[in-house]
């Protein structure tokens, strides 16, 4: 092979080489930003670009040369913090960010986690330095809204957009982890104490009320059966009077019927007089002492005895 030919295909190879340094492709969600002679030139968004060899370069960052611009997450270790009340806990913090300016994001700050990181650290011991234990532990929402603000307000320069920041764990130190064990169990049996003298209660309640009712039901039957036995003697009474007002009535229409026939007979006064001597057989058959005799019937007596004597002289005399 020719010198000449030889040439040739060492230019053709270096054109090659300089067409492939001088393409870059960016993919999607990622950015670089080229420098040309060390000094800023552009950012390279998604898609094919063509820059000098030689005199472009891309900038190299903790990553590499692609700038992830979706959302990340960066889990940091636990960090010593001291509360207002003298507690040290252990709290690690996740904080959700997205790079919004690849330039800002190179050339802002050196080492942007790291930066993230120490100033997480910071602003976390600033902010559980002014809250007691309790309120540490209670307050989550509160610190986590306010790193957020404070991390957002300082990264802005920086090319970051702070997205989220969570308190992950809140560690504190073994002995007050065994004080709240022991303060949770006693409120865990103050407040089952508490629910069985309310069972209790509500029980003993019911029972007296059930107590309550049984003896009211039982008064009202006792008070319905007195009524209902009243109202039956009531009746009783009234249904004697009536059979005794009938019998008076059949008795009285009976009487009146012998008069009226006796009326109708028209006895003589012998026949009434003897009618009464035999009546006063039955008066005589009773328990009294003392019987008092119509005059009617003494003078009848008085007429039998003078016709017995009578009767008696005519025998004599004959």
């Amino acid at each position: 092979m020719s010198p000449i030919a030889i040439v040739f295909i060492v230019l053709v190879v270096l054109l090659l080489v300089l067409l492939i340094t001088c393409v870059r492709i960016v993919r999607q969600s990622t950015a670089q930003v080229i420098e040309r002679l060390g000094k800023y030139s552009r950012t390279l968004q998604t898609g094919i670009h063509l820059i000098l060899p030689f005199f472009d370069k891309p900038v190299q960052t903790s990553t590499g040369a692609n700038i992830d611009l979706r959302e990340q997450v960066n889990d940091f270790p636990p960090q010593p913090v001291i509360t207002k009340d003298n507690v040290t806990m252990q709290i690690d913090t996740v904080v959700y960010y997205q790079i919004t300016d690849p330039k800002l994001y190179c050339y802002g700050v050196r080492n942007p986690l790291d930066a993230i990181e120490n100033l997480t650290a910071t602003t976390l011991r600033n902010i559980v330095g002014e809250l007691e234990l309790d309120q540490t532990l209670t307050s989550r929402d509160v610190v986590n809204g306010k790193m957020k603000e404070i991390l957002d307000d300082a990264t802005d320069s920086w090319g970051i957009k702070i997205l989220r920041v969570e308190l992950k764990n809140i560690l504190p130190p073994k002995d007050i982890r065994d004080a709240m064990e022991k303060q949770m169990r006693a409120e865990r049996e103050r407040r089952e104490a508490i629910l069985k003298a309310e069972g209790e209660k509500k029980s003993a309640i019911l029972v007296a009320e059930g107590e309550k009712e049984s003896a009211v039901l039982r008064a009202e039957a006792d008070k319905q059966a007195k009524i209902l036995k009243a109202e039956a003697d009531k009746e009783a009474e009234i249904l004697n009077a009536e059979a005794k007002k009938i019998a008076l009535i059949e008795e009285a229409t009976g009487t009146a019927d012998a008069i009226k026939l006796i009326n109708t007979a028209k006895p003589n006064e012998a026949y009434i007089a003897l009618q009464s001597l035999d009546t006063m057989k039955y008066v005589a058959n009773g328990q009294s002492t003392k019987i008092i005799i119509p005059g009617e019937l003494q003078n009848l007596a008085g007429m039998l005895t003078t016709l017995s004597e009578t009767v008696k002289t005519d025998k004599k005399n004959k």
